[in-house]
């Protein structure tokens, strides 16, 4: 991994945040993107303190194709040589039922989640197939395999993370490019303040658990980078002990 090229999507905090750490501790150069580029800045600044490692912030909305081309290429030749992408951009809008629910929500939830990835595994993946190398992660969820009360849309859209991890398998069998999905249920993150836009309710989340953190999810991506070379974890879901599904009704609260 050591003067590797990665590409970490929403690195502005949480996993993304916690995964290019670990990644530049590692001594992986980086290039981290989000939408708050103050947030990236001071990332860049934490890990250059920490790491002899480059990196270098690309500040740009995924949901956008455009601005996902106009970024890249701002970097063509770094990107060229990114061996490692961890699709972590990703979020939740609301807990609404499918006949109130906000469309707004549900477009950026799937524009982000879902087209996002792909966006950004469109313009990388191909420079993986010239070199015949490259692993590529994708931040799925619990939620991707079973559905919450309130939370079609969001399930949907990991359900669709499941799906295009599989397709890629897939469609890079005989390629040397690992491919894995990443699978975490309650973590301690910004997600549930962004989900609710309500921090008492958020805090409600994790009430009576120990949650994951960014740092475990972030170990976890590591461990599946760092497996021998013929070794490919094709998905890994995690949740707190106190988790065993998705929703009120399958976490156990102290």
């Amino acid at each position: 991994m050591k003067g590797s090229c990665a590409l970490v999507t929403g690195a502005s905090a949480g996993f993304g945040w916690a995964i290019a750490e670990q990644l530049a501790a590692r001594g992986a150069n980086l290039l981290i993107t989000g939408r708050r580029e103050e947030r990236l800045q001071a990332l860049k600044e934490k890990i250059v303190a920490e790491h002899q490692v480059l990196v270098e912030p690309l500040v740009f909305d995924v949901r956008s194709l455009t601005q996902c081309e106009a970024a890249l290429k701002q970097k063509a030749s770094l990107v060229a040589n990114v061996s490692i992408l961890i699709n972590n951009a990703g979020l939740a809008k609301g807990v609404d039922q499918i006949q109130s629910g906000d469309i707004k929500h549900w477009d950026q939830m799937i524009d982000t989640n879902i087209k996002g990835l792909l966006h950004m595994t469109r313009l990388v993946l191909p420079y993986m197939i010239q070199r015949n190398a490259g692993h590529i992660v994708n931040l799925g969820s619990i939620a991707g395999h079973w559905v919450a009360p309130g939370g079609a849309v969001y399930c949907a859209t990991k359900f669709a993370v499941r799906a295009i991890t599989d397709g890629m398998r897939i469609d890079l069998a005989g390629k040397n490019i690992r491919v894995t999905n990443i699978e975490p249920g309650i973590a301690e993150t910004e997600f549930a303040h962004v989900r609710m836009e309500d921090d008492s309710k958020a805090d409600a989340v994790y009430k009576g658990i120990t949650p994951l953190t960014a740092h475990d999810i972030a170990e976890a991506v590591i461990w599946c980078l760092e497996r021998p070379p013929h070794v490919n974890v094709h998905e890994l879901l995690i949740t707190p002990l106190a988790q065993v599904g998705v929703g009120p009704a399958y976490v156990h609260r102290q």
